[in-house]
């Protein structure tokens, strides 16, 4: 045996012997699991025993990342340990997750990041659909996109808060590439059509008007149809889509990348029925119904900023065409249950015709 070979046999035993032990303690994590499971159904009921618990997974990647040394990327660890907690939460209890679907959307690739890989993930056609059935109970939660970093605001999510009443159990964020996807592998040449939802076309435009120009662009529902249909048509047609798409439709990756905006990303909601815990760095959501009157947002934000309260977000979304009211929908940084929150919503209520409080919950940590 050779000197390198001979020193390789040892960092590799080692490595043999380490993996041991990971295999060991991830068991005892399990039975762990497994244990809370036990003690919250004695304790509360296995129909109202509350498995998932969204600060308290906030506060564990938290401190993954804070203790972290390295040589592995802080971000990089906390995802291996969101994956073990989802293991271990579907020993417990096996999530069911609505998406807007196909498979192979954006919305899905949140959802597995939020939930991890061993959650039950289940499309549906519209987000209405994704509400109905998470308020209904047919899933425990639901994942809904709220906001793109290009084109602001999914207003029609946010009109779905006032018909459900959901609550915002958490977010995340998940950073959006687009690749052009093809059957064939004869890279850019020889394209005649272009399969692409609406929104992935406003995203990429100035990509496809400099390559692609004569191309026909063929609009379609989901990144996934878009795929569906480039496969149909062959060589000459390619989809714009996702890597997770082109692993699914067993397309080649082409152009990688091609967003206008680099730092193109959006941010998921993630509805539920129940009420979160403080975290220790929070959100809040709600939606304020006010009188159309001069000076009726400078009222509301009077409150904030007296008891120096920092806003994240504010969209205006209108009552109904009869209506002289208007909805605003506000994040704003702290929990419901701290004291000073608790003041302004207080305050709120009584400036305004109706308050809706959407949910309390982690800011996304992943």
């Amino acid at each position: 045996m050779s000197d390198q070979e001979s020193e390789l046999k040892l960092v590799r035993d080692q490595i043999d012997s380490i993996d041991k032990q990971i295999h060991q303690l991830l068991n005892d994590r399990a039975r762990c699991a497994q244990s809370v499971a036990e003690i919250k159904q004695r304790y509360q009921g296995a129909q109202e025993a509350v498995f998932y618990r969204p600060e308290r997974e906030a506060q564990v990647l938290r401190r993954v990342m804070e203790r972290n040394e390295g040589p592995l990327a802080d971000l990089e660890v906390a995802r291996l340990f969101r994956e073990i907690m989802s293991v271990c939460l579907a020993l417990e209890k096996p999530m069911h997750v609505a998406f807007l679907g196909p498979e192979g959307t954006f919305t899905q690739q949140a959802a597995s990041k939020h939930f991890g890989h061993s959650a039950h993930c289940i499309p549906f056609n519209s987000n209405d659909e994704v509400f109905r059935e998470v308020e209904a109970g047919g899933a425990h939660y639901g994942v809904v996109p709220i906001e793109n970093s290009s084109e602001g605001m999914v207003t029609h999510t946010l009109d779905l808060f006032k018909r459900f009443n959901l609550k915002i159990c958490g977010e995340v964020g998940l950073r959006i590439h687009h690749h052009v996807l093809r059957s064939g592998d004869e890279g850019l040449e020889n394209i005649t059509r272009i399969y692409l939802p609406q929104q992935t076309l406003s995203q990429c435009r100035s990509w496809l008007d400099t390559h692609f120009l004569s191309a026909e662009r063929i609009l379609v529902n989901s990144n996934a149809e878009a795929a569906r249909m480039a496969v149909k048509q062959g060589a000459s047609a390619v989809a714009i889509a996702s890597d997770l798409v082109a692993d699914l439709y067993q397309l080649n990756i082409v152009a990688r990348n091609i967003d206008d905006q680099s730092d193109n990303s959006t941010r998921y909601l993630i509805i539920g029925n129940q009420e979160v815990g403080e975290s220790g760095h929070d959100k809040t959501s709600i939606l304020v119904t006010v009188k159309d009157k001069a000076g009726a947002l400078y009222e509301l934000l009077e409150h904030f900023h007296k008891h120096e309260i920092s806003l994240t977000g504010i969209e205006t979304r209108p009552a109904s065409t009869e209506s002289a009211h208007s909805i605003f929908y506000i994040d704003f940084e702290g929990h419901a249950a701290n004291q000073h929150i608790q003041t302004v919503l207080q305050e709120l209520q009584s400036d305004t015709v109706e308050l809706k409080l959407l949910g309390s919950y982690p800011v996304a940590v992943l």
